[in-house]
């Protein structure tokens, strides 16, 4: 297990944050430092026709050892890091055989990991835990998925008595601001479907995602002397109050789990002169999801109308834009994907979690461009902050899964022949 701990942390040191504000793709040089370090560390190990394109998309191969026709099965994650948070000068801290207490991340700050808060850290007492040092994010999401694919893939090129058919990887940039699928070439990597190594806790096996759009909401107003202001000025930044008012109570991430659908005002920017609010808008149901889309539009004229009279021109213009939707309809006809992945896990002694994803990965716009691509968890938690961590076991226990799913492909087909 030393292996796949040396070899995710030389992974998060690297910084990989994206930036949605960039237009290039990769959105950063330095997704390029960790992205040519995987293309060699590849060829190392044994991969065969690795290659990385000029927009960092790394693809490679591990070629059939069996003599019968196995469909081409993919594993897929991704190298970027969250830019919620700060992702350079990771320094990951090795917690052995955790006791079940308190973690301190970083004494100075006193800021404390506690199962007090975080549950979830209790289902790893006795085992090694990967933590932050409290100033920045981990990078579990989704080196953790890096590092379980690298290894398993290493797992079987030494170990050609497991009969696996051909298995094509896929490491992606900018999956964090919803980029990671949009330049994925689904031709070239000729699988007949995926799985992205994305998710959270062990067990997790997810094929609904939520419906994805975002919208940029721009509130004007007209400044004037506050002494003299009756009847004339117009504060953008309560008009952007107003607007958010007018959305539905108890509808935000914070107040919702399962199949709740949400709005998430992420960004909230302003002046007299002018606000800019930027949210996101969540639901797995695509009914509810349009409806939602519609309220925005709705709240807009609304406002507009209020104060046509007195500004003379739209005052709120709001810009709606799709991101992903739900993979559930892609997953579904060719849900033997889906069990092959469940039945792997059972027989390495993994009780299935299977429910839907409150996010997407790039499986959910890859199911979309003809590649399904349910999504398998990576074992990190906490992610895209300063409490994010990773059992060392649950790292173990993915590349089991890759291996077991890899192997069960082939076996599966040769029984049926």
């Amino acid at each position: 297990m030393q292996h796949i701990i040396d070899r995710f942390i030389s992974y998060v040191v690297i910084d990989t944050e994206s930036d949605a504000n960039s237009e290039t793709t990769p959105s950063t040089k330095k997704q390029w430092d960790l992205a040519n370090k995987l293309v060699e560390e590849l060829k190392t190990i044994g991969m065969q026709d690795v290659s990385i394109d000029d927009k960092s998309y790394i693809m490679a191969t591990l070629p059939s050892n069996v003599a019968h026709d196995v469909p081409t099965i993919g594993f897929i994650s991704h190298f970027d890091t969250s830019p919620d948070f700060c992702g350079a000068n990771v320094k990951p801290q090795i917690v052995p055989n955790y006791d079940g207490k308190d973690i301190v991340l970083n004494a100075d700050k006193n800021i404390i990991l506690s199962p007090n808060y975080f549950k979830d850290l209790l289902l790893y007492k006795g085992q090694t835990l990967i933590t932050t040092d409290g100033t920045t994010l981990l990078g579990a999401d989704d080196k953790a998925g890096i590092t379980e694919i690298v290894t398993a893939m290493e797992f079987l090129i030494k170990n050609p008595e497991i009969k696996h058919g051909k298995i094509r990887i896929g490491f992606t940039p900018d999956e964090e601001i919803g980029r990671g699928a949009h330049h994925f070439d689904v031709e070239k990597f000729g699988a007949d479907w995926a799985y992205t190594m994305d998710g959270s806790q062990v067990g997790e096996l997810e094929y609904e995602n939520f419906n994805a759009a975002g919208a940029k909401i721009t509130f004007k107003g007209k400044s004037v002397h506050p002494g003299y202001a009756k009847g004339k000025m117009i504060n953008s930044m309560l008009i952007a109050n107003n607007f958010l008012n007018e959305l539905p109570s108890g509808e935000t991430p914070e107040e919702t789990k399962g199949y709740e659908g949400f709005f998430h005002v992420h960004h909230l920017t302003g002046s007299i002169e002018e606000t800019v609010l930027e949210l996101i808008i969540r639901d797995h149901n695509k009914k509810k999801f349009e409806k939602r889309k519609e309220l925005i539009e709705k709240i807009t004229k609304k406002i507009n109308k209020k104060f046509a009279k007195q500004f003379g021109e739209d005052i709120v213009t709001a810009e709606i834009k799709d991101q992903y939707y739900n993979m559930k309809e892609k997953v579904l006809p060719v849900k033997h994907i889906v069990d092959i992945a469940e039945k792997a896990m059972k027989e390495i002694g993994i009780k299935p979690l299977i429910k839907p994803i409150r996010g997407g990965t790039d499986g959910s716009q890859l199911s979309y461009k003809g590649l399904p691509c349910p999504n398998i968890f990576a074992g990190g938690h906490n992610f895209h902050g300063k409490y994010e961590y990773v059992p060392a076991e649950s790292m173990q226990k993915a590349v089991e899964v890759i291996v077991k799913i890899a192997e069960l492909t082939a076996l599966e087909v040769a029984v049926k022949k």
